[in-house]
């Protein structure tokens, strides 16, 4: 009986593109080099009525044959052989596996062909651009940083998972997230409150916060990871439901917000799966402290690193609008930052009972 032989995938026909060009180029002669995406705020651009960043067209050569590319350009090479290794078996593996795969002494030498996964990692980028195909698409997974828990149903592998009853820990999202391996079965939520810190959404979550308010709970615990931001742009492009994320006050709870709502500008390509431009700031506003009383004792004084990142935000041409501009000003002003935790100040369930709620109500949010 003939042996079925699987069809290559698309993105297995672009990784074996890269060692054609390769074979073509030494029939010819020539110098074998890739044409890689420069990922940098230079390469940038915000597409203001998509409301997202967007990568723009300019590339660096790597090439085989230049002495201070020759090693960049064989590890690339060397990640792609092993990319194609897992499309053709189907697998998923880590970041950290396939710098594991892919390092060796070189023979008769002492050198090796990666001597740190800080080595590798960079690498998978670059294909990721160089190929326009997520890392996910590549089946290069990351550790589950996720939790999630409220009216939704997932169907995991086979397994039906009720997020409304798994306890107040949730479920782990996983790294990929999409409808080949994570199918969204039934949602009946409003809406998504996307949280920065894993104290808070565990506030949140013990306090049954999603049940009262008929909402889902997600959180990355800090900058949140891939799969989490995937996750929340299924929910809201096929679920219809709005996005709220909710930070500290701090420069860096607002770059949180800004990578959930534009995409990120080391991964622009990624923006058309991963941003959500309609996703609305929940807080902490740095107008909250006046507003909800909380003592100028339990905010912590910006340093130069604070002080500067807010003033380089302020010159991103998504943090033009004159609300987000006042925002961070004010930030500034004061001298000071919040983080979600000063919110026990006035009580343990405080952001439960009181501060959200009232956000709700009010719809107090920044778009």
């Amino acid at each position: 009986m003939m042996t079925k032989t699987k069809k290559p995938t698309t993105v297995e026909k672009k990784l074996v593109g890269l060692a054609d060009l390769v074979i073509q180029a030494a029939e010819r002669s020539k110098d074998p080099t890739l044409q890689i995406p420069i990922r940098a705020l230079s390469n940038v651009s915000f597409n203001e009525r998509k409301g997202m960043i967007e990568m723009g067209d300019k590339k660096q050569a790597r090439s085989f044959f230049n002495i201070g590319m020759a090693k960049k350009f064989m590890q690339t090479m060397l990640v792609a052989d092993a990319l194609a290794e897992l499309q053709r078996a189907d697998l998923t593996t880590s970041l950290r596996e396939i710098y594991y795969r892919t390092k060796h002494t070189i023979r008769d030498s002492h050198e090796n062909t990666f001597d740190t996964q800080d080595e590798s990692d960079p690498i998978i980028e670059d294909l990721e651009v160089t190929l326009s195909a997520l890392r996910e698409e590549l089946h290069v997974r990351a550790e589950n940083a996720g939790s999630i828990v409220g009216p939704v149903v997932f169907g995991d592998d086979g397994d039906r998972v009720d997020c409304s009853k798994l306890g107040k820990g949730g479920y782990s999202v996983p790294s990929i997230v999409e409808p080949e391996y994570l199918e969204i079965r039934r949602c009946t939520a409003d809406f998504v409150l996307l949280v920065e810190k894993g104290t808070q959404w565990n506030r949140l979550s013990e306090d049954k916060f999603w049940r009262r308010y008929n909402c889902i709970l997600l959180t990355g615990n800090g900058q949140p990871p891939r799969g989490v931001r995937r996750l929340a742009r299924r929910l809201h492009e096929e679920q219809g439901l709005p996005i709220y994320v909710l930070v500290d006050n701090d420069p860096w709870g607002y770059y949180i917000y800004s990578v959930v709502k534009q995409g990120s500008i080391n991964l622009a390509f990624e923006s058309q799966r991963m941003a959500i431009p309609k996703a609305k700031f929940m807080g902490l506003s740095s107008a909250d402290p006046e507003r909800y009383g909380l003592p100028r004792n339990v905010g912590i004084k910006l340093n130069d690193k604070d002080v500067a990142r807010a003033k380089e935000l302020m010159n991103y041409q998504w943090f033009k609008k004159p609300a987000w501009q006042a925002e961070i000003k004010r930030m500034l002003t004061s001298g000071l930052k919040y983080e979600l935790d000063a919110l026990a100040n006035k009580d343990f369930q405080y952001l439960t009972k009181q501060y959200l709620p009232r956000k709700l109500r009010e719809q107090d949010w920044l778009d």
